[in-house]
């Protein structure tokens, strides 16, 4: 070794196991608890996955560069890389033991101004590599201790699942599509794009299906409190795994490269093996004799194509004075929704101005949401129509559609006491349970 290699090897060295050191000696002296484990597993893949592109365009804008050999990808050392993920994700996220969010990004904003400068010869900074701190500051650090805070605190659920769900994508597709050189060009990348959102589709909804029911995330250290057998969860018992795999399937074609097939089986050895052994365990720990029903009930691969009868239940209510209601009230019975029931909406205690849903634990959606939820309860194909409809901005378009056809919202004759009123006369009966 040059005496040049010896303050580039002394660098990264330094600079990798500093962050470890702090890490570990962190989790020594108070064990991080299951939510506190979760907060640093999100902080840090949000940081590293941040920081990978943050420093590619900081190359192309001059920012600054990297100057090393060995274990470097892309151009950048990955022991610094792996490193900065750490002091940015992992690291704060058990800070927050003792700092407030404020306080410890300005801690770690100025720890790293003064650092950066000292890691010379590896990084060497440009003129403007201030403006390069304050962008990663502002897209790497401060949403990562966020998402680490309402992970620890168990707040914003439905926003921590989609950011976790774009999280997953990008480590676990993006990310080894750019390392594999398998990105499909422009030519491909359309149809990519239209196959990739049908094979996401169920672990989407899944995911949703966890914060809205469970009021919980896909992480197992931040999981439901309550077992979950509605959404894809009626029909297939892993569609997170499922769809993983799936989609390396669906990206073979795609982009020609079977490198991708690995990418398939490793999620099916994980799901059939780890998952199935860990996951099941707590599951069988927490919910006891109804997890032994659903896992009974429910394939863990092969998806049914009707849904478990022991699902969560549903009724629908339905305006028995409006006539669109009803026909599509009939149109569901007729197919046997099952643990659906469907009723006039004059019985319920409340005016409701929308076709709405309901189940026994609280989930209340109405209008375009509502017959989403209902088609959940037909069969498979009806299901994954009601998927894509419910989500956020589907949900939303569709709704705009349907009033403007008519189906906006209105109090039911039967609510303003109408002949006639709560007789239910008109509506389909149906429903089977």
């Amino acid at each position: 070794m040059t005496a040049a290699e010896v303050p580039a090897a002394l660098v990264r060295g330094v600079g990798l196991f500093v962050p470890l050191l702090l890490l570990a000696a962190l989790c020594a002296w108070r064990a991080p608890r299951p939510r506190e484990v979760a907060s640093m597993i999100v902080a840090g893949a949000w940081a590293l996955l941040t920081l990978v592109p943050l420093n590619l365009y900081a190359v192309h804008a001059g920012w600054w560069t990297f100057h090393a050999e060995g274990a470097v990808w892309r151009g950048m050392p990955v022991d610094l890389l792996i490193a900065w993920a750490v002091l940015w994700g992992a690291l704060p996220a058990l800070m927050l033991r003792l700092l407030p969010v404020p306080l410890l990004t300005g801690l770690l904003v100025w720890v790293d101004v003064i650092v950066m400068p000292l890691a010379e010869p590896v990084v060497v900074l440009g003129p403007l590599w201030l403006l390069g701190e304050f962008a990663g500051s502002a897209l790497c650090l401060i949403p990562a201790l966020m998402l680490a805070h309402w992970t620890r605190r168990g707040q914003l659920v439905r926003a921590r699942t989609w950011a976790q769900a774009v999280l997953a994508f990008g480590l676990m597709v993006g990310l080894p599509l750019y390392a594999l050189d398998a990105v499909p060009g422009p030519g491909e990348a359309l149809l990519g794009a239209q196959v990739l959102a049908a094979a996401c589709l169920p672990g989407l909804a899944a995911a949703r299906e966890f914060a809205q029911v469970g009021r919980g995330t896909p992480l197992p250290y931040d999981p439901p409190s309550r077992l979950v057998a509605s959404g894809p969860y009626a029909y297939v018992r892993n569609p997170m795994q499922a769809t993983v795999a799936a989609v390396y399937l669906v990206l073979v074609p795609v982009t020609g490269d079977l490198r991708l097939l690995v990418g398939a089986l490793v999620a099916f050895a994980y799901g059939a093996g780890f998952a199935s052994w860990h996951e099941g365990g707590q599951l069988r720990r927490a919910f006891g004799s109804d997890w032994e029903d659903y896992r009974e009930g429910v394939r863990p691969w092969l998806p049914r194509w009707r849904p478990w009868p022991g699902r969560t239940p549903g009724t629908l209510y339905v305006a028995a004075d409006c006539s669109m209601c009803t026909g599509l009230g009939g149109w569901i019975a007729a197919r046997a929704p099952v643990a659906l029931e469907l009723r006039p909406a004059a019985e319920h205690p409340e005016v409701l101005y929308r076709l709405t849903y309901e189940t026994p634990d609280g989930l209340r959606r109405s209008g375009v949401a509502a017959l989403a939820r209902a088609l959940d309860h037909l069969h498979l194909g009806w299901a994954f129509a009601g998927w894509a409809l419910d989500l956020p901005l589907l949900r939303h378009v569709g709704q705009l559609c349907a009033d403007a056809f008519g189906a906006g919202p209105r109090a039911s004759r039967d609510v303003l006491g109408a002949p006639g009123a709560r007789t239910g006369e008109g509506l389909p009966s149906g429903g089977g349970r």
